[in-house]
């Protein structure tokens, strides 16, 4: 597979997701000492984010804390599902054309812009008939890498 025109640069974030964030927020700010540096939220996405930063420049690793803004609704940021690692990516659409071409099964949305701001698209954490290949029970977040993160981790 050495035609790939894209290459993964580094882990983007990591997401944890509960129905108090605050309980969340104990552990990873709290106890652990890992810095607020944003919020999100979104009512088409049902979630109340708090977004944490460990680390600096291109090797700073987003930490979001999820909760959902009504546990009832779907998507339920809440659930291990919803957990999910974030991987910095240098080309997003050509990573995303070719991966679904190998058969990688993609989640519903398509590429659309992140509680962070850069462009995403998640990979679904099991395949089906049409894309046999997911995420092997993981769901997996492609984040588009601005220039200086390129740059940095090239």
């Amino acid at each position: 597979m050495s035609d790939r025109p894209f290459r993964i640069l580094g882990l983007q974030q990591i997401a944890i997701g509960g129905l108090d964030k605050q309980r969340l927020k104990t552990l990873w700010v709290d106890l652990l000492g890992v810095p607020v540096t944003g919020t999100f939220q979104s009512e088409r996405e049902n979630v109340d984010e708090d977004i944490l930063t460990l680390g600096r420049g291109a090797h700073a690793v987003e930490v979001d804390l999820m909760q959902p803004l009504d546990p009832d609704k779907k998507p339920a940021v809440h659930t291990t599902p919803l957990n999910h690692v974030g991987l910095w990516v240098d080309d997003l659409p050509a990573a995303v054309q070719w991966l679904e071409a190998q058969g990688l099964r993609f989640a519903p949305g398509g590429i659309r812009r992140g509680a962070a701001g850069h462009d995403i698209c998640f990979v679904h954490p099991k395949g089906n008939e049409q894309f046999p290949i997911g995420g092997e029970g993981v769901l997996i977040e492609l984040v588009q890498a601005p220039a200086e993160v390129r740059d940095a981790l090239r």
